[in-house]
């Protein structure tokens, strides 16, 4: 299918079809059962077969497109009425045989709320492990997985004029970007990704986005967007010959260097105001801080925008269960192949002293004067309930930073600042005690966070209703504690502003 130009009609009859079967999530909970979905999503496609006795069209669609199983011939042209079997064939979705057609991608409902409510969309992939029974295709082209639903969760999805989807694979996120977007360019490396990214914008009537071939920035050089999102291919790979390069996740470089590379790259393709979003590895090596070496990446060059930067490390893996992780993500068993693999992975963390890796969120902003935010944290716990995903938060986060670093402390102190609806205050006490041992904000949305409480901070938030500006409240509390107004001033203006970023308090 590389290369070919997509038939309207057929994509109109197929789209037809599908929705005449009723071909989502929801039908194909209802046909095999909520045990059933569960052993599909560990990779057993049997219990879901066993559920498929009739060959109505939705479950001979779930046969061939879900569990990756061949079907009659006339099975299929009864299940697309529209499109028919030559149909398929003509778009790459199956392959004819004497008398079964072979399914060549998959089809998954892709379901999802956003800030502009709720959607879904038919997104076609190469068929996965469960269905090959083998290691994947080097070429091979991913759905929606983990990685992809997490990035579109943490998506800002503020109006813009222009968004880049660097590294597009399916399609996903410059479909969730078309949402926001005027107009949005997808790139990739691979022209399969993008014949298939082509196919899904086109299979959900989405006409704002164009396709560019080429690796990284170049299919863009010169041009500039207010939005970029990117899922790079950042898995850490040996360069060996023998160990596969998934174009889907291989960027082609050794170590880090391809997040490195985003990082740096973003600067000179960001409108004023313009936002960077995208997922990252990072190493451990030694016993140096990887953090170091972001804030190194994240320093302009001569000449260049400096911009503003905040990581979020999620997660740390040692270097073996890392390795062992991605092996097995390409459809690698364990056995021989598997242990062979595993050896050049540590081998080539040892030249580089690799003891770990990091994985996280990036998100950069070139700012209209000189950088404010430099904020590298980890936040390893579980993230607050955030119905529309956490982008939201993340916008109102860069708003409240904007809004309290513009300040100085006479203005603060002007300010009238509310708690949060979402925050709760938790206390301890030991038994008998009059005053709480442990004082604590919980956060419930955005990263759920919590913040440790002392006396003057849990009156000062206390307080926040409203009514009374932040320096009468401090003017008060250094009254009711017998200490020096401006001493508890000082001591309270850099809690009061990190609360005020970080969403607990609000203006």
């Amino acid at each position: 299918m590389t290369g070919a130009a997509i038939d309207a009609a057929l994509i109109d009859r197929l789209r037809a079809d599908l929705t005449a079967a009723r071909f989502g999530d929801e039908a194909l909970a209802d046909l095999w059962g909520t045990d059933a979905a569960a052993a599909l999503r560990r990779g057993q496609r049997v219990p879901a077969l066993r559920a498929l006795r009739t060959a109505d069209p939705l479950s001979v669609l779930a046969r061939f497109l879900v569990l990756g199983y061949a079907v009659p011939r006339q099975d299929l042209a009864a299940a697309l009425p529209s499109l028919g079997a030559e149909g398929a064939i003509a778009l790459g979705l199956a392959a004819a045989g004497a008398h079964l057609v072979a399914p060549l991608l998959e089809l998954r409902q892709h379901s999802f709320v956003d800030s502009h409510g709720v959607g879904a969309w038919w997104i076609l992939s190469d068929l996965g492990e469960t269905a090959t029974g083998g290691p994947l295709r080097e070429d091979h082209v991913l759905g929606v997985g983990g990685a992809s639903s997490t990035l579109s969760a943490l998506m800002i999805q503020l109006p813009v004029d222009t968004a880049l989807d660097l590294g597009t694979g399916c399609g996903i996120q410059a479909l969730h970007a078309s949402r926001h977007a005027r107009r949005v360019v997808a790139t990739d490396i691979s022209e399969r990704a993008l014949d298939l990214a082509r196919l899904n914008a086109a299979l959900n009537g989405v006409t704002n986005i164009e396709f560019r071939l080429g690796s990284l920035f170049e299919p863009v050089a010169g041009e500039r967007f207010d939005h970029i999102v990117s899922n790079p291919p950042f898995v850490i790979t040996p360069r060996s010959g023998d160990v596969p390069a998934y174009d889907y996740r291989d960027g082609g470089m050794v170590g880090d260097e391809l997040v490195e590379a985003v990082i740096r790259g973003a600067a000179g393709h960001l409108t004023v105001g313009g936002v960077a979003q995208f997922l990252g590895n990072w190493e451990y090596r030694g016993d140096a801080d990887a953090f170091e070496r972001i804030a190194g990446w994240l320093e302009a060059p001569r000449g260049a925008e400096p911009l503003d930067a905040w990581i979020v490390e999620r997660e740390v893996q040692d270097a073996a269960l890392y390795a062992e992780t991605w092996i097995r993500d390409g459809g690698t068993t364990p056995g021989h192949q598997f242990d062979d693999l595993l050896g050049a992975w540590l081998d080539d963390f040892a030249t580089r002293d690799v003891r770990s890796v990091g994985f996280g969120y990036v998100t950069l902003r070139r700012p209209a004067s000189a950088p404010t935010l430099r904020r590298l944290e980890r936040l390893s716990g579980p993230l607050g309930h955030n119905p529309t995903g956490i982008g939201a938060h993340l916008a109102d986060s860069l708003a409240a930073h904007d809004w309290q670093s513009a300040r100085t402390v006479d203005d603060l102190g002007r300010a009238r600042l509310i708690v949060a609806g979402d925050v709760t205050e938790e206390r301890h006490y030991w038994p008998g005690a009059e005053d709480p041992t442990v004082m604590t904000l919980r956060q419930g949305g955005g990263f759920g966070r919590s913040a440790p409480l002392g006396t003057a901070l849990a009156a000062f938030v206390g307080a926040c209703d409203g009514d009374l500006s932040v320096a009468a409240i401090v003017a008060a509390l250094a009254d009711l504690l017998h200490t020096d107004e401006s001493a508890l001033r000082a001591e309270l203006d850099p809690r009061i502003r990190e609360l005020v970023a970080t969403g607990v308090l609000a203006p």
